[in-house]
């Protein structure tokens, strides 16, 4: 899938069936190293190559990079039959972040994740919620996020995105042959 616009470019590929290999290239670091966890951690081959106006700041490629994978899983996840539909993992290190997820077809997001600090490197750490706003839109997913301890800001990130891939991997992982949903459809 293609994302263009006058603030970024991209171009993502996955593969729900993969074993985590990625090729991630951004130029933002912290959101090419979340990229790589997520990859890693839920299984899914992705390939990446983005680009936006990081000279004013980080804020369009983040939350444009939440879209389009919200939008590619989508596809790649067609109907949803056999699906689990519902994932959630809790992840630490000295941070414990619990991250819990619906494929409903219901956009919603709750982030409770308080960060003392703002900047790791020149990535502004309230763009991760962007990010996350940006995949639950795009996707039609029902999101949770909630830091239950931490100090360290990239750990605590770091756990977010592991947290987030480690639910995703259950909640894509097929256990049947019917759709998960007593109306019909997600």
């Amino acid at each position: 899938m293609k994302r263009n616009t006058k603030e970024t470019d991209i171009v993502f590929g996955m593969n729900l069936d993969g074993k985590g290999v990625y090729s991630v290239k951004t130029n933002e670091p912290f959101m090419t190293h979340m990229l790589e966890q997520l990859s890693k951690h839920s299984g899914i081959d992705m390939v990446i190559a983005a680009k936006g106006d990081t000279q004013i700041d980080a804020h369009h490629l983040t939350e444009d990079l939440g879209i389009t994978l919200g939008q590619v899983m989508a596809k790649a996840l067609g109907d949803k039959k056999g699906i689990r539909r519902f994932g959630s993992a809790g992840v630490l290190d000295e941070a414990l972040v619990r991250v819990v997820m619906d494929l409903s077809g219901r956009t919603y997001l709750d982030y409770n994740v308080k960060l003392s600090v703002k900047k790791i490197g020149t990535f502004d750490t309230e763009l991760v919620e962007e990010f996350f706003n940006g995949f639950t839109r795009g996707g039609n997913v029902t999101l949770h996020i909630d830091q239950l301890k931490g100090r360290n800001t990239h750990h605590i990130l770091e756990a977010v995105f592991k947290g987030f891939a480690l639910a995703l991997k259950e909640a894509i992982a097929i256990t049947g042959k019917n759709l998960p949903s007593t109306k019909g459809t997600l």
